[in-house]
């Protein structure tokens, strides 16, 4: 169930002419009246008798009563009140109480006898409009300060007593929707979204990973984007407007949005906020080395896995500003990934947008790692599908999914219910984008594995019983269990103890949560032991120029630190 406060009106008789005409685009069908202050008011859809101007001049009676001069210009009060997608269609009786209970709740009319005049009209399945003047009986002012949010709150109850879908409460910090308009002219001209929103998306991506203002601007404008700068007497730019091409108004004229208008951490100064330098800066920060799309993400991966600690030891300022940031590597991620996974990339990051912002405010700087990854994904260059490109993408949406899963959890915390929603949502795209993406380096590892002698299976299994007595048979069970052995046989071979690395990856956080606990430890595992994430990369037991062990009993017998290391040449 969902309110929505309109903006207060001057003419009453102008907006129920709308109410009860076709719409905009023919959609409103049988509008009538379903409830009204004493259930008694004139219905111009169902009675012949009744016209618009009996019931505006019924609702306005109480205004037409001031004297002279004190009328208040903006007397008319609307709200609408829409059922979830999804939801059943409710009769005219259950819309009646639900617009009683929203009135009441608003303090339009609080049940004292002398409230406002209101009516509530249907001209669709899914939704009433309820129209009010701002003038009690008794002459007085309502009591209807925060009406949305007192909409909200019974709204909620409503959910419950009739069984509808339960939506998320807001806080004020989401960006602000399309309007009808907005969105009819877009069904006009054949968009799937309206401008606001793709001008939302846009300059969303060009701010991730952004480093000075200049950079900004440019990003916007190579985005194809008209972009106005507003130039204080200084010659400083104060703020900016951007617009589509070929978005124009009735004379022709470009349509600009502010940053502030297509969501509230899009204002140039919230903007020039995530360019505050961390702890431990010294000077302006500069382009960090572009040195691929692999190490780029490898990059993001060790930044996310320290976003994770911060978010869940950290203060709320500096859990806040990792969760932007995280956003930030998001729409960096999204824009660089290989075709395969950049659809579900894309929708985890739009995602992920409401998961960005609340009322807690971000302590900048803290970020910094995080935004410098973002950066060197945009500077990195696009990724291949396959290879180390593909694999490495593998690796860092495995981490993300659990940074965004994080999010979820402290956002459900501060009780912030749309928040942990869309993180929620976000993972649940980002867990499509992984199995996308690893499709072929875990079918490599997994082929690896089951070529593996049964002496050395037998091996790796026993590491995994060791380092994770409680999760051994779920883990073993698992289709990924190849890939597991496999990598944890390059461990071996690589120098280092696999069952005491293995105990060190299932450390670093918890692992009963995730579908796939194979997959999570060969990635963790290939990061920490410095393994090529693409199977086709890394050396076998068998590498030229490395001693090679036959059996894991003579590499106890040997210390498997030392065992498997590269002979030097003489």
């Amino acid at each position: 169930m969902i309110p929505r406060i309109h903006e207060q009106g001057r003419n009453t008789a102008r907006l129920l002419a709308y109410l009860y005409g076709p719409g905009r685009r023919e959609e409103h069908t049988d509008p009538h009246l379903v409830a009204s202050f004493n259930g008694l008011a004139p219905d111009p859809g169902r009675d012949p008798e009744a016209t618009l101007r009996d019931l505006a001049q019924l609702l306005d009676e109480p205004l037409l009563l001031l004297p002279d001069g004190t009328r208040p210009a903006t007397h008319v009060w609307h709200a609408s009140v829409r059922a979830a997608r999804g939801d059943r269609t409710l009769t005219d009786d259950e819309w009646a109480d639900i617009a009683r209970r929203v009135i009441t709740a608003t303090g339009i009319d609080p049940g004292d006898g002398a409230g406002c005049r209101w009516a509530a009209v249907r001209h669709a399945d899914d939704h009433i409009h309820l129209v009010a003047t701002l003038v009690r009986e008794d002459g007085r002012r309502p009591d209807h300060h925060r009406s949305g949010k007192r909409a909200q709150t019974e709204c909620r109850q409503i959910e419950v007593d009739y069984g509808l879908h339960r939506v998320a409460a807001g806080d004020g910090t989401a960006a602000k929707r399309p309007t009808s308009a907005e969105r009819h002219k877009a069904e006009r001209q054949g968009r799937q979204r309206t401008t606001r929103e793709e001008l939302r998306e846009t300059v969303r991506r060009s701010a991730a990973g952004t480093a000075s203002e200049e950079e900004f601007f440019d990003r916007l404008v190579s985005a194809g984007l008209l972009v106005r700068r507003r130039i204080a007497p200084s010659g400083d730019t104060l703020g900016y407007t951007v617009a589509l091409p070929g978005d124009r108004n009735g004379n022709g004229q470009p349509v600009f949005y502010s940053g502030s208008k297509l969501a509230p951490d899009l204002s140039l100064p919230r903007i020039r906020e995530r360019w505050t330098q961390g702890p431990g800066d010294t000077g302006p920060q500069s382009p960090p080395p572009v040195t691929g799309p692999a190490s780029a993400r490898r990059r993001a991966t060790g930044a996310a896995w320290q976003a994770l600690l911060v978010i869940d030891h950290g203060d709320d300022g500096m859990a806040a500003a990792q969760i932007a940031a995280t956003g930030e590597v998001l729409d960096a991620l999204a824009k660089s990934s290989a075709a395969h996974t950049r659809d579900e990339l894309r929708a985890a990051a739009t995602a992920f947008e409401r998961a960005s912002r609340s009322h807690v405010r971000a302590v900048r700087g803290h970020d910094h790692a995080l935004r410098e990854a973002a950066r060197d994904l945009v500077h990195g260059g696009p990724a291949l599908g396959r290879g180390e490109d593909g694999a490495t993408t593998a690796m860092v949406i495995d981490t993300l999914v659990f940074l965004a899963v994080a999010a979820a959890h402290w956002h459900a915390r501060k009780q912030h219910a749309q928040q942990a929603e869309a993180a929620r949502r976000a993972a649940e795209h980002l867990r499509a984008a992984y199995s996308s993406a690893a499709q072929r380096p875990m079918a490599l590892l997994n082929e690896r594995g089951r070529r593996l002698a049964p002496s050395w299976q037998r091996h790796h299994a026993g590491a995994v019983r060791h380092a994770l007595p409680e999760l051994a048979d779920r883990v073993l069970a698992e289709p990924g269990w190849p890939a597991l052995a496999a990598t944890l046989d390059e461990v071996l071979t690589a120098g280092h103890d696999s069952t005491a690395l293995l105990a060190q990856a299932a450390a670093r956080r918890e692992l009963d949560t995730a579908e796939r606990m194979s997959d999570v430890l060969v990635w963790r595992l290939r990061r920490m032991a410095g393994l090529p994430a693409d199977p086709q990369n890394a050396p076998g037991r068998r590498t030229r120029g490395a001693s090679f062990v036959s059996s894991p009993e003579r590499a106890e017998h040997l210390g498997t630190r030392g065992a498997n290391r590269p002979r030097r040449r003489r």
